[in-house]
């Protein structure tokens, strides 16, 4: 049994302060939000503006601390093991847990450039006569050293760094912060950091899962958020934060068997969008009798784009029978293939009869005018 991981972004229209019931309506949400996921991108830039150096990359990428112990998995603990933890805004007020989604924010931001370090400098290590165009040898020679999981966009994108900097500079970079700045983050809340003293969750009984015996109204397809916010923008002691209890609409392709993970709150376009994670089981597809499949994903520039891959086995291309000894397509030794051919659809004839009747109908509606 697989696990599938996916996001469904929903809307929160009001909300209610939990210890007077007041409704707070839909602006008034969105403006409180606001300043928390600003106060959030303040302490986060400040931590990513001060360790954007090659020494506290390589400290991070040691995944140990000075005192010789391992970093933990969570983005915000091993800041602090670092000792890179946040402090608040001079004259603000934050509480502990806010601290701890700005330090998430900056530790994920941190790890991602570490990926894109490993890229540059095994470019930079392999850097080709010509740069405009790799023999086929460099290519191999550039591609057996790459990190895992390393995409032709990578590839590309940090060679047009090293391009730009090499003709700015005349010398390869020696890190990644000598091609770009200190990363930008977004204005959002990544409550997956805090715990129940900033955030509760409830489900679809209206059972608040941190916080056993507290019910709330819901429905089958309502999730409730009890989330602390600030009513101003700086917020300057305790009395300035209050709990909102903020509900909002599960979008109906979300199973009622999915698991729920902590959300994330942003404002896009004058809205409180809540992007909630969540899981579902998901039954492994015996491969026995499958030959072929396809795979369709939704264009940018056109609307579906597929692929078909087969499937062979390790006896065609002289391997013998897989692990299990079964030589078949069913058996884990067999191998995907595909010819890389892409598939699209093509809508152009039905554009031209659009365009043909969007001309008829201001042809019709000249005439009526006139």
């Amino acid at each position: 049994m697989a696990v599938l991981m996916a996001t469904a972004s929903c809307t929160a229209y009001r909300a209610a302060l939990e210890t007077s019931g007041e409704v707070v309506r839909e602006r008034t949400l969105v403006r409180r939000v606001g300043w928390l996921a600003a106060l959030a991108q303040t302490m986060t830039t400040q931590v990513l503006t001060e360790r954007w150096t090659g020494a506290a990359l390589t400290d991070l990428a040691s995944g140990k601390s000075g005192d010789g112990r391992a970093l933990p998995a969570k983005g915000w603990m091993a800041l602090r093991r670092l000792g890179w933890g946040c402090t608040a805004p001079a004259g603000v007020y934050v509480p502990e847990r806010v601290r701890r989604v700005a330090e998430e924010e900056a530790a994920r931001a941190l790890r991602l450039a570490l990926h894109r370090r490993a890229v540059l400098a095994t470019v930079c290590a392999t850097w080709p006569v010509d740069p405009s165009r790799r023999s086929e040898a460099e290519w191999r020679a550039l591609r057996a050293v790459l990190p895992a999981g390393t995409s032709a966009a990578d590839i590309r994108n940090r060679t047009r760094q090293v391009r730009a900097h090499l003709a700015e500079h005349k010398e390869l970079p020696a890190d990644v912060t000598e091609v770009e700045g200190s990363p930008a983050v977004a204005a959002q809340v990544l409550l997956a950091a805090a715990d129940k003293q900033l955030l509760t969750r409830a489900g679809a009984a209206g059972i608040a899962s941190d916080e056993p015996g507290t019910a709330v109204p819901g429905g089958p397809d309502t999730a409730v958020s009890r989330v602390k916010l600030p009513l101003c923008a700086l917020p300057a002691s305790r009395a300035d934060w209050a709990w909102h209890v903020i509900a909002f609409t599960v979008p109906p392709h979300v199973s009622a068997h999915a698991e729920w993970c902590a959300p994330t709150l942003r404002v896009a376009a004058h809205r409180l969008r809540v992007d909630l994670p969540f899981t579902v089981p998901v039954p492994t597809t015996s491969a026995v009798g499958h030959r072929v499949g396809l795979g369709v994903d939704w264009g940018v520039n056109t609307l579906l784009t597929g692929t078909v891959a087969r499937l062979i086995d390790n006896q065609a291309d002289g391997a013998g029978s897989g692990p299990t000894g079964t030589p078949n397509g069913g058996c884990a030794g067999g191998r995907v293939i595909s010819d890389g051919r892409m598939l699209r659809y093509d809508a152009s004839a039905i554009s031209a009869k659009l365009h043909r009747l969007r001309t008829h109908r201001e042809r019709l509606a000249a005439k009526r005018d006139h």
